[in-house]
C-alpha cells in the first residue's frame, strides 16, 4: 500500500489527451467538490456542469462521474448534467441522455431501512436514506465510528447486503454495488471501448474503480493524503484535481 506522498504526479493531462484515448472515471465528493459536514452542505460552483461538459467534449463523450451519491442526489447539485454517470457506488448506471446502462437496482428492504434509521437517530447521527442504499454519517462525532461500522456490518451481515465505508461514513448497499463494476460496464460499451481508462477519487471506496482501470490497462489517481493500493499517481486536493484536468 502506497502513501500518496510517494506517489509522482500524473502525466499532464493535455500529453495524455494528445498520446492516447483517454476515458475518464471521476469520483464527486473530495475530488471534484470539497467534503463538507453533510451531505447537502457542499459547495458546488454554478459553472461547474458547463466545466464538465467542456471536459466531456474534449474527451469525445469518454466521461463518466462515479459517485457513492444516489443519481437523484447529484443530479440535484448539477442540474441538467449531460454526462456519462454512475450512482450509489457505480450501481445505478446512465450514458450522457439519461438513458439506462444495465438493469435499475433495488433499494434496500424497509426493516433494513427502520433499523438503519433508529440506529443514527438514537446516537445522534445522520442517516442519509438514497435510493439504492442507505448511509450513516459521522463526521461531526468521530467518536462513534467504530460503534457505527460495527452496527452497519452487523445489519449488511444479516441481510445479506453489502457494508461500503469510506471517510466518516458506513453505508450498505446491495451486493455487486462497486465503482469497479461501472468502469467495466462503461467500458464495454461506446464511446469508452478501447479507450485506456484513469479513475480518480479520494476515498477507500474509489480503490475498486482505480483496480478496474489497471486490470483494462489504465491507471488510478488517489487524490488527498491517504494511502492507496490501486492508485499510480497523487494529487494534493480537490484544487490540484481542477488544475490537471484545465476545469
Amino acid at each position: 500500500m502506497a502513501s500518496p506522498l510517494l506517489l509522482p504526479p500524473p502525466p499532464k493531462f493535455h500529453d495524455l489527451l494528445a498520446q492516447d484515448r483517454l476515458a475518464l472515471f471521476l469520483d464527486f465528493d473530495g475530488t471534484l467538490v470539497e467534503l463538507a459536514p453533510e451531505p447537502g452542505a457542499i459547495d458546488v460552483p454554478q459553472d461547474m456542469v458547463d466545466r464538465l461538459h467542456r471536459l466531456r467534449d474534449r474527451l469525445e463523450g469518454r466521461l463518466a462521474l462515479v459517485t457513492g451519491r444516489a443519481l437523484d442526489d447529484l443530479e440535484s447539485h448539477l442540474d441538467d448534467i449531460a454526462v456519462c454517470r454512475a450512482g450509489s457506488h457505480g450501481v445505478s448506471r446512465l450514458f450522457a441522455d439519461g438513458s439506462r446502462l444495465g438493469r435499475a437496482p433495488e433499494g434496500l428492504p424497509d426493516p433494513v431501512v427502520s433499523e438503519l434509521r433508529e440506529f443514527a437517530a438514537e446516537h445522534g447521527l445522520l442517516y442519509e436514506k438514497k435510493s439504492h442504499g442507505g448511509a450513516i454519517h459521522f463526521r461531526g462525532a468521530p467518536d462513534k465510528e467504530e460503534k457505527a461500522v460495527a452496527f452497519a456490518r452487523s445489519v449488511a451481515d444479516a441481510h445479506d447486503l453489502h457494508l461500503a465505508t469510506g471517510k466518516s461514513i458506513a453505508e450498505i448497499v446491495r451486493p455487486g454495488a462497486d465503482k469497479g463494476g461501472a468502469v467495466r460496464a462503461f467500458l464495454s460499451e461506446q464511446p469508452f471501448s478501447g479507450s485506456l481508462p484513469v479513475f480518480v477519487g479520494d476515498d477507500t471506496t474509489d480503490e475498486d474503480g482505480m483496480a478496474a482501470a489497471n486490470e483494462c490497462g489504465g491507471f488510478g489517481i488517489a487524490v488527498g493524503e491517504r494511502d492507496s493500493e490501486n492508485a499510480r499517481f497523487h494529487l494534493s486536493g480537490v484544487g490540484a484535481v481542477h488544475q490537471w484536468l484545465e476545469l
